[in-house]
């Protein structure tokens, strides 16, 4: 059996992902492809395909919900729905790079909560000093044994 590799340790960012992150205007510029690559136009015309058979199956879906069929109803509001999906995905895959997001602001404590905080933080300095001073001062280096370990 193959000895495992001890993990890479990293260091924690303050954020739950990079997804958070906002990029600035250049590295948009820079991941975003080219409107006249191959790739793209194969976009282009994959949108333009798609929102023909959603406009028609808009109007067969109104037609018949006209003609008395209630069920039609239903897709004469979900072809449009689909063909301004389909338009927001052919942004997005345009335009990798781009977010509307703002960053997050770090959030404080509410003024009248601070005396809390600072009260808890000073016990949490305190059982951590206490606990350590107990490692240390046992012989041979043994870990002392706490009833929530």
């Amino acid at each position: 059996m193959a000895a495992r590799s001890p993990a890479k340790s990293r260091e924690y960012s303050g954020s739950v992902s990079d997804t958070e992150k906002v990029p600035d205007k250049e590295s948009a510029k820079d991941v975003a492809s080219s409107p006249t690559n191959a790739s793209a136009m194969k976009t282009h015309l994959t949108l333009a395909v798609g929102l023909a058979f959603c406009s028609f199956a808009f109007w067969f879906e109104l037609s018949r919900a006209e003609a008395g069929n209630g069920l039609s109803w239903a897709y004469v509001f979900e072809w449009p729905l689909l063909g301004i999906f389909a338009v927001y995905m052919w942004w997005k895959i345009l335009h990798p790079g781009f977010t509307i997001r703002r960053p997050r602001e770090e959030r404080g404590v509410a003024p009248e909560y601070q005396k809390m905080l600072e009260a808890w933080e000073g016990e949490v300095r305190k059982l951590e000093k206490d606990r350590l001073e107990e490692s240390e001062s046992q012989p041979n280096g043994e870990a002392v044994r706490h009833d929530d370990e």
